[in-house]
C-alpha cells in the first residue's frame, strides 16, 4: 500500500506543469500566442473607444456652452438696440430677422447635439461589446493555462464562438431616453428665446 502511494506520488511529481505542456505542444502554444495577441488588440481598441467617448462628451459640452452663450449675447445686443430706438416701430417690423437667425441657430445646434449623442451611444455599445469579448477571451486563456494539454481545443473554441454569436443585449426598452429630454429642453429654451426677442423688440 505504501509502495503504491509512493509510485503515485512519483508519477504526479513527474507530470509536467500545464504551461510546460503548452510549450511542448505546437497547437496549444500557437493558440495561446494568438489569444494573448488578440487580447492585447482588444485592450487597445477599448482604450481607443474610451478616448473617443471622452472626446465626444467634451464636444457635446462645448455645444451646450455655445448655445447659451449665443442666446445670452443675442438678447443683450437686442435689448441694447431696442433701448436706442424709443419708438420701437422699426425694430418691431424687423423682429423676424433676429428671430429667424435665432431659430436657425437653435435647430442647427439641436441637430448637432443629437448627432453627437447618437455617436456617444454607438461608441458606448461598441465599448461594451469589446469588454465582453475581452472577458470571454481572458476566461479561455485562463482555462488553457490551467488545463494544459487537457484543454479541448475544439470544444472550448466552439464554446467561445457560440457565446459570441448568441450574445444578446438584454436591456429594457425605454420610450424616453436622456437624449430625448435634452432635445425637448433645448427646443423649449429656443421657443422661450423667440418669445423674449419679440417682447424686447416690440415693447
Amino acid at each position: 500500500m505504501a509502495d503504491h502511494n509512493q509510485i503515485t506520488t512519483i508519477m504526479e511529481s513527474k507530470t509536467p506543469h500545464p504551461l510546460q505542456q503548452i510549450a511542448n505542444t505546437p497547437t496549444h502554444k500557437l493558440l495561446l500566442k494568438q489569444w494573448l495577441k488578440e487580447e492585447e488588440l482588444i485592450l487597445g481598441r477599448i482604450a481607443l473607444k474610451e478616448t473617443q467617448i471622452d472626446s465626444v462628451r467634451k464636444e457635446i459640452t462645448m455645444l451646450y456652452v455655445f448655445f447659451f452663450l449665443f442666446h445670452s449675447i443675442s438678447l443683450i445686443l437686442l435689448f441694447d438696440a431696442s433701448s436706442r430706438d424709443p419708438a420701437g416701430a422699426l425694430a418691431c417690423r424687423r423682429s423676424w430677422i433676429p428671430s429667424l437667425c435665432s431659430l436657425l441657430f437653435s435647430l442647427g445646434l439641436i441637430w448637432a447635439v443629437r448627432y453627437k449623442s447618437d455617436t456617444e451611444v454607438h461608441l458606448e455599445k461598441l465599448l461594451e461589446r469589446e469588454k465582453e469579448d475581452c472577458k470571454l477571451l481572458a476566461k479561455c486563456v485562463e482555462e488553457l493555462k490551467k488545463k494544459g494539454v487537457e484543454f479541448d481545443l475544439l470544444k472550448e473554441v466552439d464554446a467561445l464562438r457560440r457565446a459570441k454569436s448568441l450574445r444578446v443585449e438584454a436591456k429594457a426598452v425605454r420610450k424616453w431616453s436622456a437624449r430625448d429630454f435634452v432635445t425637448l429642453f433645448f427646443f423649449s429654451v429656443s421657443c422661450f428665446v423667440l418669445a423674449i426677442t419679440r417682447a424686447i423688440l416690440c415693447n
